[in-house]
């Protein structure tokens, strides 16, 4: 199934993680969305919702204070989107921490450790 006027959903994934990093970048005034970097976004096959994940340089308390400013700023960022996106059904976006880097980062540091 596809997107925008017949996009598959990978062009249109990689179309919103564009697009949403813009408008952080630009448009976000939120000091608690620092460096967030949109590293993928999953979109559903009906469009209900896009899954985007992020990373950010901070730990331990900064990811809540981000996590907690992208979910307030989640109404405005939908609605940019759905300005410069002309699809037939803008989806709901749940923002998730992407913790692969950290993962792959704690597996070297095990690994490391072994050796």
């Amino acid at each position: 199934m596809s997107g925008k006027k017949g996009i598959p959903l990978e062009r249109l994934s990689s179309l919103f993680q564009r697009e949403i990093s813009l408008i952080l970048q630009k448009e976000i005034k939120d000091s608690n969305i620092g460096y967030v970097t949109i590293t993928e976004v999953r979109i559903t096959k009906d469009l209900s919702f896009a899954t985007v994940f992020y990373t950010l340089l901070g730990e331990g308390d900064q990811l809540a204070v981000t996590q907690e400013a992208l979910e307030k700023a989640k109404g405005f960022i939908r609605s940019e989107l759905a300005k410069k996106m002309d699809i037939r059904k803008m989806p709901d976006l749940i923002f998730k921490a992407d913790t692969s880097l950290q993962t792959g980062n704690t597996i070297e540091k095990i690994l490391s450790d072994i050796k």
